[in-house]
């Protein structure tokens, strides 16, 4: 037996690159980085917004109104939208597999049921809003 075994070279930096599902894991992981980023834009707000003075909540909400600013929130969005929801969606029948006596209910029924019940709770939340 070796006193020294062979360990593998491994690049601290780019060790994700070598595995498209390590590339997916990171990916996913960035989204903690646009959620920070609206914590503090809603605590900002909040802090306009209690300070009582129009001008300052009218001053946020110009600083949210440029054209830099719509495309942040318009790419969080999509991306919070999109990609989350599908990856979320679809890991769900691995986190609540379903027992139906012997048997589990297959995996595309439980996604199928996580997509109807969004779509039914966003369209409430529209109907909420008066825009259905």
């Amino acid at each position: 037996m070796s006193r020294r075994p062979y360990v593998r070279p491994m690049s601290r930096t780019t060790w994700y690159m070598r595995n498209g599902r390590f590339k997916v894991y990171m990916l996913r992981e960035l989204t903690s980085l646009l959620v920070g980023f609206y914590a503090f834009l809603v605590l900002f707000g909040l802090v306009a917004l209690s300070a009582g003075s129009e001008a300052q909540w009218n001053d946020f909400l110009a600083s949210q109104q440029g054209p830099e600013m719509i495309a942040l929130h318009g790419f969080a969005l999509l991306y919070f939208l999109f990609y989350q929801t599908f990856a979320w969606f679809n890991l769900a029948p691995k986190a609540m597999p379903v027992q139906l006596g012997e048997k589990k209910l297959p995996a595309h029924f439980i996604v199928i049921a996580h997509y109807v019940a969004w779509a039914v709770v966003s369209a409430f939340i529209f109907w909420l809003a008066g825009a259905i």
